[in-house]
């Protein structure tokens, strides 16, 4: 096709002498050069910036998780589109929502990024991570004995412990593979049975071991002495809690049901100490009152409640990485 010059008449330009081509970079991966030409020059850093994008919804949010300027952050998704030849958003009143095309390209871009950063290890000699998220309910009590545990078993390994005071928090980087596995409370055959939503991706879990609750209250309370109770006679109580969220909350909601009266204070160790003044009751695990049932601050009151579970989750899908499932199940043995 004749390509206009703009009434520039082109330099003449002397045939050079011919030079074999190189060979193209990709034969050592099957790949000819003319099937290289088409992928698209996507850049690591488009990745994460989109990423970044679908975590968080909007481009303000995003450009401050990843220390941009929210102009560079829409060119970067721009350019990324471009390559790909497809839209990879839609705008609408909640933010920005993936297209068929952006749901494709989630989880392929945090493979990638994974890949990358598994290959830096690798070449620096450095050893292989797992990013185990906690709840910070559990980062005293349980948290240490599992990385302790894991370490034993796979001395190799850097553990990266990081903690969220919710469970949706864990989740969602669980999901968008920010983690590669996470410590919850839950109960029940299925993720989600102690009455959280689970997320629709598939996750996979192993329970670690049971975790105790107890129904407190300060050795003066009225039920203090009582023997056969039923949540009937615990409907005019006091149930201090944290927020609708927790899973001491939700295991209320089973037990006792909509009877006693919530009464918002604060995490376990503020629920803890209103208790020991007589300012309600509470149920709370026993790694959080062990010693207060010891030294006679708090009696358990006469109810059954059934245990929870400390529960390691993570993204079945993942388990294809090399070696991540021997890893989580190491923490399990």
């Amino acid at each position: 096709m004749p390509v206009s010059t703009g009434g520039i008449t082109p330099a003449r330009v002397r045939p050079g002498p011919t030079r074999a081509p190189p060979r193209a970079p990709y034969a050592a991966f099957g790949i000819s050069a003319r099937s290289a030409d088409l992928v698209p020059d996507v850049e690591l850093a488009q990745l994460r910036t989109f990423e970044a994008v679908v975590r968080y919804r909007t481009v303000t949010d995003a450009a401050v998780a990843v220390g941009l300027a929210p102009s560079s952050v829409s060119q970067q998704i721009r350019t990324l589109e471009g390559d790909l030849g497809v839209a990879l958003f839609v705008r609408g009143p909640k933010g920005m929502a993936l297209t068929d095309a952006g749901q494709r390209l989630r989880g392929w871009a945090r493979s990638l990024l994974d890949q990358a950063e598994r290959a830096q290890l690798d070449v620096r000699g450095e050893r292989q991570r797992l990013r185990l998220g906690a709840l910070e309910t559990l980062a005293g009590s349980h948290l240490p004995r599992v990385v302790t545990r894991l370490a034993g078993h796979r001395p190799d390994l850097a553990i990266e412990p990081r903690t969220d005071r919710n469970r949706s928090g864990l989740l969602a980087d669980l999901v968008d593979q920010r983690l590669d596995a996470a410590l919850l409370l839950d109960s029940g055959g299925g993720l989600g049975g102690l009455g959280f939503p689970a997320p629709p991706e598939p996750l996979a879990f192993v329970d670690l071991e049971a975790v105790p609750l107890h129904l407190v209250a300060a050795p003066g309370h009225p039920l203090a002495a009582g023997t056969g109770l039923a949540p009937a006679d615990l409907a005019s109580e006091r149930l201090l809690v944290n927020v609708p969220e927790c899973s001491f909350w939700m295991a209320a909601d089973r037990v006792l049901g909509a009877g006693p009266e919530r009464v918002r204070v604060g995490g376990v160790p503020v629920m803890r100490a209103w208790a020991e003044q007589g300012l309600g009751i509470a149920l709370l695990p026993g790694f959080a009152v062990d010693d207060s049932l010891r030294a006679g601050r708090l009696v358990p009151l006469d109810l059954p409640v059934p245990e929870l579970s400390l529960r390691l989750v993570w993204r079945a899908d993942r388990e294809r990485l090399p070696g991540l499932r021997d890893v989580l199940y190491a923490a399990a043995s």
